[in-house]
């Protein structure tokens, strides 16, 4: 071999070093998918859940979370012991964040939160909606878990390990953990229907209405996910006048609302002519199909833990007196988009 050769060679051999490790981080650096809710094709049935709501990953890897479904969520990452903010501020609609919003593509390493506004997938009347994604990085180990800021029981962890250890699984094996998981949430969403017994049906009355329902449930170690049935139960309603209707949330974490009339900017408050009552729910008198009522949230207490303050009573009840004849038609303000909505029929 000529010295030539020799240079050559080496020169080469040296290139290719120098070019491999500038390639090899790079492959090493994955991106996972992961989805965020699942509904049904008329919307009723979602799966307020992670899917899946776990994972390992390597440091440097990134996590890409899509959202297919009109229900609204966020992807979320608390600093650890950072109090949850709530999912809206003063304006309904704009997330207080943690605080603030952060960019797509963010880095997570528990030392400040990150957060994504409310996404979901946008009306469109072509089937050409693009689902909103958001992609969050981890630089460093570590165990961190996420939330959704609208819902209470929809969370998840990640598991970020060194790069030089053996993950667990893989982007094959998440898939079918999430269809999985996917299939067997809108399932139990469908068959709450069935659960539904109205308060009053043993003494012959039927003028209650289950303001949707749902059940928390735990599928893997990584957190809470939540099957709900987006729909008025009983959603037209045949009663005479002077009647009262009660409408009743069965759902467990979710807000809801009853809504005759105008939809309010923020449906969150009871208007002003909804009174409370001795055992607190809420009712109103509607005497015709314009007049504007709304409940405000009709919401589950949340959940007491150890250490903390007990919480007050929910309200999950809401009455309704009709003193004259007519088709009044309601929904609920928070997921009317999802076709939440009903009837009341009044004969004289």
């Amino acid at each position: 071999m000529t010295a030539f050769s020799f240079f050559r060679i080496s020169a080469i051999f040296r290139c290719t070093l120098a070019l491999s490790a500038f390639i090899i981080p790079q492959l090493v650096q994955a991106q996972w998918q992961v989805s965020v809710g699942a509904e049904s094709p008329n919307r009723g049935s979602q799966a307020l859940a992670f899917l899946p709501n776990e994972l390992w990953v390597h440091a440097g890897d990134s996590i890409l979370w899509t959202f297919p479904t009109h229900e609204r969520h966020t992807l979320t990452f608390l600093k650890p012991g950072q109090t949850r903010p709530p999912g809206f501020g003063p304006t309904f609609g704009v997330p207080v964040g943690c605080p603030g919003l952060t960019p797509d593509g963010s880095s997570f390493d528990g030392s400040a939160c990150v957060t994504t506004g409310v996404l979901l997938l946008p009306e469109d009347p072509e089937p050409t909606a693009t689902a909103p994604t958001y992609s969050v990085t981890f630089p460093a180990a570590g165990n961190f878990k996420f939330v959704c800021l609208i819902h209470a029981d929809m969370t998840g962890v990640v598991h970020v390990v060194d790069a030089s250890e053996t993950l667990p699984q893989y982007q094959d094996f998440y898939d079918r953990e999430a269809q999985g998981e996917q299939v067997l949430l809108l399932a139990d969403a469908s068959r709450l229907e069935g659960r539904r017994t109205p308060r009053n049906q043993d003494r012959g009355q039927s003028n209650d209405v289950a303001v949707g329902i749902g059940e928390i449930v735990t599928t893997t170690g990584g957190g809470s996910q939540t099957a709900s049935l987006m729909r008025f139960l009983g959603d037209t309603i045949v009663v005479q006048v002077g009647d009262t209707v009660e409408w009743t949330s069965l759902d467990p974490s979710i807000n809801h609302t009853v809504t005759f009339g105008a939809e309010p900017a923020d449906p969150r408050p009871r208007s002003a002519n909804v009174q409370l009552t001795s055992d607190g729910a809420r009712q109103a008198v509607i005497s015709s199909p314009t007049d504007s009522v709304n409940s405000g949230f009709l919401s589950p207490a949340p959940q007491d833990r150890a250490m903390l303050a007990q919480s007050s009573p929910g309200v999950t009840r809401f009455r309704v007196t009709f003193p004259s004849p007519g088709t009044f038609n309601y929904i609920c303000a928070v997921h009317d988009q999802l076709g939440m909505k009903g009837k009341v029929i009044v004969h004289p």
